[in-house]
């Protein structure tokens, strides 16, 4: 008889990051955290999450502590409140008077805080503070795009037991790097020496990012297209040939979405439920949409397709294609319904756009979590022509919703859907490659012949909503990386250096 095999034992994890779902939030970089970290508890993981306390955070109920953490010159009194969220799982919310308790996360309309160096120099600083205090060190740190790009750097040159912690670093997005003047080495107390080509460099600036990429132990992206476009100077953003140099490190990880909150038979942001096998739920989503931004509601208003965007209106999202397709976008037989904020000028298109045409197009600027749910549940479509999207997530809930996407084949948007081929019928959305405006409303045009074959169109729909995108799957490839760092560091042994690969 064989033996049984054990199962690898359950592992500790420290996560730092800027933003989390339910706490904290501005992009899908908060939805990640905040779904990732409860999965891995639920898989049986002991994990810590530090994040700053932001002012939108608000009071919280947990054990409070205060600890003098030094950073540079300057010494801070951080609050720790730690915040037992469920088995396996806890918090810990960093305060710092002046830092952390204003308005904005990065920063407000003037632009980013001028003192964010220090804002998230001191998050990294005290989740190490954290991890080497606390009963037990982690098995390995999980440091979250360029605001905890820091742990790495200071894992690297840590002494003691803390020094042989492995970090994995995940790219939400490479475009923001976290950059600084080099002063910001003396003010976060790092030596000179790592302001090298080797080192935090970043033409003529310090990145918080770069750091993370050199001395992390393994590298991930969310997911496997974006790892290898990030290879390539088109959207390497002046980090490819690191990335190529650390190549053996690195891999892409889809996201998940969270299945319980983004799930059309109990959404409670919808007037009725509905699934695969019944979409009919689907059809009163679309009258409650148009109703909630002023649109007509009769009989041909409804049937009329319904095309949704649930984003910031920035250059990369692809608001410069809208904006050149205009002419042909307004000849299309389709209502638009947007919600989302972003850059001035494209805010202002939105705007416009609705007074030319209220009773086509509706636009919510802001965020608004019900009404981001309405959107997923009642357009008939959703267009996601972004110039590049590391993973996106809206594609997802889309699908899982039943509201087929168009998007550009990029990134995690190009892992995610499945073009549709007319010959078989399969397919769970459209596809184009080119990035300009044609390209992008030759895909709506024909996502919109097939929408008036009913039938072809719920079959692409019930593909879609058959998807698994749940963090399940997702949380165990992390959890793969994490044994693989932990492994690499093991065998280089604890004779310092840079970790492999660098």
């Amino acid at each position: 008889m064989a033996a049984a095999v054990e199962s690898p034992p359950p592992l500790s994890v420290l996560m730092v990051a800027s933003e989390a779902q339910p706490y904290a939030k501005t992009g899908g970089l908060a939805d990640v955290v905040g779904a990732l970290a409860p999965t891995l508890a639920r898989l049986g993981h002991q994990v810590t999450v530090v994040l700053p306390h932001y002012h939108e955070i608000g009071p919280q109920s947990g054990d409070t502590t205060t600890r003098t953490v030094r950073l540079g010159p300057r010494s801070f009194d951080a609050r720790l409140t730690v915040v037992a969220a469920e088995p396996g799982l806890r918090w810990v919310l960093v305060g710092c008077d002046g830092l952390y308790d204003r308005d904005g996360l990065y920063g407000d309309h003037a632009g980013d805080f001028a003192d964010n160096a220090t804002r998230f120099g001191l998050l990294a600083r005290v989740a190490l503070d954290w991890a080497e205090r606390s009963t037990g060190l982690p098995d390995v740190i999980h440091a979250h795009d360029w605001q905890a790009g820091l742990v790495p750097v200071w894992l690297h040159t840590a002494s003691g037991s803390l020094a042989e912690v492995p970090s994995l670093f995940t790219i939400h997005n490479l475009a923001y790097q976290g950059l600084f003047p080099t002063e910001s080495l003396d003010t976060l107390g790092l030596p000179r020496e790592l302001f090298s080509i080797d080192g935090l460099e970043f033409w003529g600036q310090i990145s918080f990012l770069k750091g993370g990429l050199v001395f992390a132990d393994g590298i991930t992206t969310v997911s496997r297209t974006y790892a290898r476009e990030i290879l390539g100077m088109e959207q390497g953003e002046g980090l490819d040939g690191l990335l190529r140099h650390r190549e053996a490190v690195l891999s892409g990880i889809p996201n998940g979405i969270d299945v319980e909150i983004w799930d059309p038979a109990r959404d409670r942001f919808l007037p009725r439920g509905y699934s695969a096998d019944d979409l009919s739920g689907k059809r009163a989503a679309k009258a409650e949409l148009l109703a909630r931004y002023g649109l007509p509601t009769d009989p041909p208003a409804l049937a009329r397709p319904l095309i949704g965007m649930v984003s910031r209106m920035v250059d990369q999202k692809g608001l410069d294609l809208i904006r050149d397709a205009k002419p042909r976008l307004d000849a299309l037989d389709a209502t638009f319904t947007i919600v989302g904020s972003g850059a001035d000028h494209y805010e202002e298109m939105w705007r416009a756009r609705a007074a030319e045409r209220p009773d086509r197009v509706g636009v919510v600027v802001g965020f608004d979590e019900s009404l981001a749910h309405l959107v997923e549940a009642g357009a008939d479509l959703f267009l996601m022509p972004s110039r590049y999207e590391p993973c996106g997530l809206n594609q997802m809930y889309s699908m899982r919703y039943g509201t087929v996407p168009v998007v550009r084949a990029t990134g995690g948007l190009a892992d995610t859907v499945t073009p549709y081929d007319a010959a078989s019928g399969s397919g769970t959305g459209f596809v184009f490659d080119a990035y300009s405006a044609d390209a992008m409303v030759d895909a709506i045009e024909a996502a919109l012949d097939v929408f008036r074959q009913p039938e072809r169109w719920r079959t692409i729909q019930r593909a879609g909503m058959r998807q698994d995108f749940s963090w399940d799957v997702s949380a165990a490839a992390y959890v793969q990386r994490y044994r693989d760092v932990i492994e690499r560091r093991q065998a280089a042994g604890t004779a310092g250096g840079a970790p492999q690969g660098v």
